[in-house]
Parts: C-alpha cells; structure tokens; sequence
C-alpha cells in the first residue's frame, strides 16, 4: 500500500469515491470516446444513484467529460461549463444486481457522430476500475498506460501488435482480450511499463484487420 492509497488523491471535495473518482471516470469515458462528447447520457446504480447530486459526483462526472482533472476549481461550475461548451448531458437512476455500489454507465456521442459506451466503478480513494466497452468485458484502471484495439478476430493480429511495442521497447504489464463472438470483432487491452509513443497509433491503423485503436494516458 502507498501513500495514494492512505491519503487518497489531490481532489476538490467532498468525498474520493463520489467526487474524485467519478471524475476520473468522467474523463476516461472521453479519452475512450476519443474526441470531446457532444452528448452524454449517464445512468447511475447502487449509491451513486442515491447520493450522486448531495455529493457532487454528477458535476464530477461532468467535469470529467470535460477533461478536467481531479484538483480542478472548475469541477463546481461544471454544469455551466458543459452548457458552455455545447455538452447536452442527462442522468438516469437505476438498480442492478452484482454491480460495485458506485458505479456508471457512460453513453457518449461525439462530434464527428462516434459513439461509445463505457461502465466502470469508483472503487475508494480516487482510484477507478473499467469494466466494460461497447460489450465487451474489460479490466483495466487507468493507472497505467494504455492501448485498447478493436480488430478482427483471426491468427496474427495480437502477435503484430505486441511486435510494433517490442521494436518500440515497450514493455506489456496486462493484457486481456475479449470477443463476442469467435471469428468476429475482438477488443484488446494492453498496460504497459512504458508511454506507448504515438507513432504506434499510426502503426496499428496501417494495419487492415485493426479497425480502432485508443492510446490513454495514467489518469
């Protein structure tokens, strides 16, 4: 356990798990989106349903849209900013079972018309977890950096991508992949030791069976 871990992140209050986190989350959506959202729709389960507006976690979750980080002054006048900024965003209280009490469900549209949708969990002290994307299962925190792909699902194709990161000396700390259905469209997500350079973006996409690539970088 570190320092982070006890004392938690450099945040605008009042609480790590509803304000902090939730604007990690808030921004991770976006940079998963890939461009600045236009639109948002956020549906809200277990506490963050209940307690999201007295705690500040929706303007969090909106200044996270914004790509506002975790200490910013900003967060408060988030709402304002959003209008400001031509984000339309509305909430939405739900329940469901077997699901971390503070968590959101992202679905965001961008300018160029992008669309994505993005379920993670505030886990306590500003740190966050990503479950799911467009479907498919994933697992990653945004501590580290890293790549998502979205490619077919055929022979070759992570053994090319994990290539380009080796000649580019990057080191693979987690790896999970995930499909819906064999044969078809696969998602890929790589944590690595490393910043990914962003000539591998290029890389990827030069690649005919790669169809999207995301580089992120530690929230």
């Amino acid at each position: 356990m570190g320092v982070f871990d006890i004392i938690g992140p450099v945040m605008i209050g009042p609480s790590s798990s509803h304000t902090a986190g939730a604007a990690r989350l808030g921004k991770m959506a976006r940079t998963i989106l890939g461009e600045i959202p236009v639109e948002a729709a956020l549906t809200l389960y277990g506490s963050f349903a209940r307690t999201y507006k007295g705690h500040g976690t929706d303007k969090a979750l909106v200044a996270g849209l914004l790509g506002f980080p975790t200490e910013d002054i900003r967060i408060k006048d988030s709402f304002a900013l959003a209008a400001r900024a031509n984000l339309t965003v509305s909430f939405h209280a739900a329940e469901k079972e077997n699901c971390h009490p503070n968590t959101v469900a992202f679905y965001l549209k961008g300018a160029s018309g992008r669309t994505v949708r993005v379920v993670g969990a505030s886990l306590g002290g500003g740190q966050i977890h990503i479950s799911n994307i467009d479907g498919y299962e994933v697992e990653f925190t945004g501590d580290y950096y890293t790549l998502i792909t979205i490619h077919q699902d055929q022979p070759g194709i992570i053994a090319a991508i994990t290539q380009i990161l080796a000649q580019q000396q990057v080191n693979i700390a987690f790896m999970k992949v995930s499909r819906k259905q064999k044969g078809a469209q696969a998602l890929m997500i790589l944590e690595t030791d490393q910043p990914i350079p962003q000539e591998t973006a290029v890389m990827l996409n030069a690649i005919t069976t790669i169809e999207a690539v995301r580089l992120v970088q530690p929230l």
